[in-house]
């Protein structure tokens, strides 16, 4: 299929949409969420990408360099609550 397509605008509800060929999905790979960006007079469309999606693995490789201790050491600082309040 060529890269540049050919489509109309339609009417869908009181919005407006376009119908984008399967195969252009597929090569995309947007999944099922995407973001629209206006660029001049251009639409650019691209996978949404879920905030934090990566964390998973970048704290993976910090523990795995050793990066994953606490500022402050693992000195916990008694507080009055944790003192007279809390039971174990």
């Amino acid at each position: 299929m060529p890269a540049v397509v050919k489509t109309r605008i339609v009417k869908i509800g009181n919005s407006q949409g376009i119908r984008i060929p399967k195969v252009l999905l597929d090569q995309a790979d947007l999944g099922g969420e995407v973001e629209l960006e206006l660029r001049g007079d251009e639409i650019v469309v691209r996978p949404a990408y879920r905030a934090r999606r990566s964390w998973e693995d970048q704290f993976k490789a910090m523990a795995e360099q050793g990066d994953d201790e606490l500022f402050d050491g693992n000195v916990a600082i008694p507080t009055v609550w944790d003192e007279e309040e809390w039971e174990w």
